[in-house]
């Protein structure tokens, strides 16, 4: 694809939870906690309240056409009742703005003076307020990866969805650090590239939280000819480029679709027809057990609407994402009839009562009157925009990386002040007194040159969230490959298995290189070692249990021994039998010894022979 005929513009906003000792609103722990651990629950039902212009927006009020959302919420031990919006929030959290504005100063951004916090009208669920607190808090940056920061805000994290309508506070009021880049990049490689470039700044400061949906990159982009689309909830950085390319791809077809509409004069039909009784005795499970089935003629769209616009989604897909959101499960078209149940004969006697051409395109839903008739008129809807060619629209990513439409995009009347909390002057003073972290590219160039690690551990130990406890451990005396092969490697190795790696303290690490630098363990029962510290055996007596210290006379008796059973071989190979009989020690010593010492004593003992 050429990006620069078709006009790409991709703009990235990310969403990096920020690992502060309290939520952003309230006192409570960041802790994420297990559906299991709730101690209680409540349910709400959310509305749209109007902009202080007297509007609602858009977004919100294709969320409202959802009837009768009932949402319900877990509550924990750790969380109070900000959460539960039964009372009004604390002072934004320091920490957490400090943070923010640290990010900002690394980017050579300008702060505000004084930072509001805004209310940004969210209604699907995952804020119980119906609201989420944002605040801007600095502007104009650059990037040497080729692209502009338009703004950071500070914001609460939402609820995590446990599934469908219910929800957990564990995760909501996080501090969240959202960060948007200008429309600058021009390919899907430039969009990995500075979002790549961006997540590196953020752990660079080391107090961000890591793991899965710790980070979120939301993607916004366009084609000339196209229309801005933003694709939510982009986790997975490796996906990133594939998301634009078929977001591009989606805006080229939809613009073909539209061209390709005007020229065949097609239009959208007004008669919603009931044709329930078509369907009495159908083979179709879906349209035999619903209570009312409606269709609406599509003139001109025969073709179009099953035709393939990115991989696995069609025009189709698009209609029935709109009809969704009044309730229903999604949608029959005469593109792709007769199938699911429904015969030829069937489809001819719907067109039939339709007058529907070969042209044309008849549309099908079933539910109980009521959905259907939002759904019929959500279609509509869609089937109108599909002229225009690509719809302004919020959109979510699917699993492979094309999307489906979530709501429209927001409009002004989203965001409004929040009284409960007071606005905080940023000093110049303390602007200038914000220290910037080592860059972690940088990092990895003094990890290489000053420790002498090889590149690769140099990088991985420099992205790793222990690299602090590495830079301790070399700086109490452990020498610099084994601390890192053990923080990054070994540990790494033993959470495969099963490890419950995250009981081992930084503290018994660092005792534990101490003692096999001094001799008192062999690095090859580390592993070990480890295990049992993870089992809650103190690393002193996970030693003695797994591998009991062994004097240099003890050693040079069990390897006598073994040099005497195979005196023949030794006699033969002389010093080359050295490396065989390497092995034969190191098992019986099952890690006691450090390797080193072995080789010392068993030279020592086969030089006696020879």
């Amino acid at each position: 694809m050429d990006y620069e005929k078709i006009g790409l513009m991709a703009g990235i906003e990310i969403h990096q939870q920020l690992d502060t000792a309290e939520k952003l609103f309230c006192h409570c722990p960041t802790t994420l906690r297990d559906a299991d651990e709730r101690c209680g629950e409540f349910k709400r039902y959310l509305r749209a309240t109007e902009s202080e212009m007297g509007e609602i927006d858009r977004a919100a009020e294709e969320e409202m056409k959802k009837q009768d959302r009932i949402y319900t919420y877990y509550a924990y031990d750790t969380t109070c009742l900000v959460e539960n919006d039964e009372e009004p929030p604390a002072p934004m959290n320091p920490e957490a703005l400090g943070l923010s504005l640290t990010l900002a100063k690394m980017m050579g951004m300008t702060p505000v003076q004084q930072v509001h916090v805004m209310r940004k009208l969210v209604i699907d669920g995952s804020n119980t307020s119906g609201f989420q607190r944002t605040a801007l808090v600095s502007l104009n940056g650059i990037l040497p990866a080729g692209a502009r920061i338009e703004s950071i805000c500070l914001e609460e994290e939402a609820a995590q969805r446990v599934e469908g309508d219910t929800f957990s506070l564990d995760r909501l009021g996080i501090p969240l650090a959202e960060i948007t880049t200008g429309p600058d990049m021009r390919t899907p490689k430039q969009v990995k590239e500075v979002a790549a470039y961006i997540g590196m700044l953020l752990r660079s400061t080391g107090r961000v939280k890591r793991g899965l949906g710790t980070i979120r990159q939301d993607v916004n982009i366009s084609i000339r000819d196209g229309a801005r689309v933003e694709i939510k909830g982009v986790q997975d950085l490796n996906l990133i480029e594939e998301v634009v390319r078929r977001e591009a791809l989606r805006q080229q077809n939809l613009v073909e679709i539209a061209g390709e509409l005007k020229k065949r004069g097609a239009s959208v039909g007004e008669e919603v027809v009931d044709v329930t009784d078509l369907f009495r005795d159908t083979g179709s499970s879906i349209l035999k057990r619903a209570k009312c089935i409606l269709a609406i003629k599509l003139c001109g769209f025969g073709g179009l609407v099953g035709k393939e616009i990115q991989p696995g989604r069609r025009l189709g897909s698009e209609m029935s994402d709109y009809a969704k959101k009044c309730g229903i499960g999604g949608l029959f078209h005469t593109d792709e009839l007769p199938a699911y149940g429904v015969t030829a004969e069937e489809v001819k006697i719907l067109k039939d009562r339709l007058a529907a051409g070969a042209s044309d395109c008849v549309i099908l839903v079933a539910d109980t009157k009521k959905k259907s008739e939002c759904a019929i008129g959500q279609i509509k809807k869609r089937a109108a925009m599909a002229f225009d060619g690509v719809p302004e629209e919020t959109r979510k990513m699917l699993e492979e990386g094309s999307s489906a439409y979530m709501r429209p995009l927001p409009g002004a009347a989203r965001m409004y002040p929040e009284t409960d909390v007071l606005p905080v002057d940023i000093s110049g003073e303390y602007w200038g007194s914000l220290e910037l972290p080592e860059l972690i590219t940088d990092k990895e160039k003094r990890f290489a040159g000053e420790f002498g690690l090889d590149e690769s551990l140099a990088r991985q130990m420099a992205y790793s969230s222990k690299a602090g406890l590495f830079e301790e451990a070399v700086s109490k005396g452990v020498k610099p490959n084994l601390a890192a092969r053990t923080i990054y490697s070994t540990i790494r190795e033993l959470r495969r298995d099963g490890v419950s790696t995250g009981r081992i303290r930084d503290e018994e690490i660092i005792e534990l290189l101490l003692a096999v630098e001094r001799g008192s363990a062999a690095k090859e029962a580390i592993p070990d070692i480890l295990r049992a510290v993870s089992t809650g055996d103190s690393v002193s007596a996970a030693m003695e249990k797994i591998a009991p210290s062994v004097s240099e006379e003890e050693l040079s008796a069990v390897i006598a021994g073994i040099i005497e059973d195979r005196i023949d071989f030794v006699k033969e190979q002389g010093m080359r039998s050295l490396g065989p009989l390497m092995g034969v020690v190191m098992k019986e010593m099952r890690g006691r010894v450090d390797g080193k010492v072995i080789s010392e004593v068993l030279k020592k003992e086969l030089q006696k022979v020879l």
